[in-house]
């Protein structure tokens, strides 16, 4: 059996990095030779969970057919999200919690797509159904991925899956679930060494509606001042990105995560439709609000794609 590599989507979050991880260690435990990789490096966030739990992060690919002729998808499915070469190679698994969209193989292969906050919860019951034992310090990443995706289970998208694997992944790990969780988010959003790159970029995706390809940012903070007074650079990046890659519209969405509540800047083609999409008028400062909104998936995605098409 040859080995495949195991990876999430481009411009990585806590769950595509712990996802990969532990994916790659329950089917190594099932007899298959897989390395979990990254398609990035790990953001702050990420960082301190693998400070916390003394574990490396996963080494940074480009490319992955000049190392294997399969691989494995966790946390994304989407062409454009995924490796540079994916058509080059085959795609035997693909563990995921969005949307499937532009996704075809000329292969079957093996599923898994559940409609739950975090893909580590799915990974969580996937070990609970094979009674494989997760060590400590993979239980951690993968309680750190939830807390990452679910905003302490706040978000919308948490689901009793997502709680009932927090409690036993913290249990495992042996922390307290609401004092590390809150840590491990603030560390997230030391803002002031970033780059405007960074924070507009650091946790984007691309998306295709209509005759549009959307790129949707997202940055969390504890004070969206900090972010805002920065504006006229953010801007700047947004509009320098879109010219480099062909994007015709770039949103943010800068999310407090003490309040759950989120603003959208929105730049680029279309920019009032998209202000629209959500019942609101683009102000002279190219940002709405939208108090309760937190999640990219399910609470800006979505009505998005039904405006745009």
């Amino acid at each position: 059996m040859s080995k495949e590599l195991v990876f999430g989507h481009q411009k990585p979050d806590t769950d595509t990095i712990a996802a990969a991880m532990a994916y790659s260690y329950y089917q190594n435990q099932l007899g298959y030779e897989t390395e979990a990789v990254a398609l990035g490096e790990p953001n702050d966030e990420t960082k301190f969970a693998l400070d916390h739990f003394k574990l490396a992060a996963p080494r940074v690919i480009e490319t992955a057919a000049n190392e294997v002729d399969k691989v494995m998808l966790v946390d994304h499915n989407e062409p454009q999200q995924s490796v540079a070469d994916l058509d080059k190679v085959q795609v035997t698994h693909v563990i995921d919690h969005h949307r499937i969209n532009g996704f075809n193989t000329a292969a079957p292969l093996y599923m898994n797509v559940r409609p739950y906050g975090c893909v580590s919860t799915i990974l969580f019951e996937m070990f609970e159904e094979k009674h494989i034992d997760l060590p400590a310090d993979l239980a951690g990443m993968m309680l750190s991925a939830i807390i990452s995706d679910t905003l302490l289970l706040k978000s919308p998208t948490t689901t009793d899956h997502d709680k009932e694997a927090v409690y036993a992944l913290a249990k495992l790990a042996g922390v307290d679930y609401e004092q590390y969780g809150l840590d491990m988010l603030k560390a997230g959003t030391n803002l002031a060494a970033k780059s405007d790159n960074d924070i507009v970029d650091g946790d984007a995706k691309t998306f295709e509606m209509g005759d549009l390809t959307l790129r949707i940012g997202q940055v969390n903070t504890v004070d969206l001042n900090d972010v805002f007074a920065r504006q006229a650079d953010l801007e700047k990046a947004m509009e320098s990105l879109m010219s480099e890659n062909g994007y015709d519209t770039f949103v943010l969405i800068v999310t407090n995560i003490l309040n759950s509540d989120s603003d959208l800047l929105i730049v680029g083609k279309e920019a009032d439709k998209v202000a629209q999409a959500f019942g609101k008028e683009l102000g002279a400062n190219k940002r709405i609000n939208l108090p309760g909104v937190v999640s990219r998936k399910k609470q800006v995605v979505p009505p998005l794609t039904e405006a745009l098409g």
